[in-house]
């Protein structure tokens, strides 16, 4: 088993910055990739990013490219999202998800962390 916390949500103004963080504990080396999804209200969970946990390769959704970095830290077992240029659109509970190896749907969920991004 694999457990994920986030942390790192918040109020921001439009423009701002955020900066989420998933920290994993238990078999971690179980893990494949890390993901970061969100789900804003009356919304279907959308993809937003996913870096594997070996080679650190990245992949986002296009509506957040160019705007948010996710990272990853081995030996912390933390992945990161570094939010840049937040929307309101951008408002949404966001998960942290974990994927292991030879799976294709990620097993492992976060609790969520709420973002809300004024106008």
């Amino acid at each position: 088993q694999v457990q994920l916390v986030e942390s790192g949500g918040g109020l921001v103004q439009a423009g701002g910055s955020l900066r989420l963080s998933c920290a994993a504990s238990g078999r971690t080396s179980s893990l494949y990739a890390m993901g970061w999804f969100r789900q804003a209200p009356g919304k279907e969970r959308e993809f937003v990013a996913r870096i594997t946990w070996s080679n650190g390769n990245t992949y986002y959704a296009d509506s957040v490219k160019g705007r948010f970095t996710i990272s990853r830290d081995n030996a912390k077992n933390t992945a990161t999202l570094q939010m840049n240029s937040l929307k309101p659109e951008d408002t949404s509970v966001y998960y942290c998800a974990g994927r292991t190896v030879g799976e294709i749907q990620y097993k492992y969920w976060g609790q969520g962390t709420q973002v809300t991004v004024s106008s």
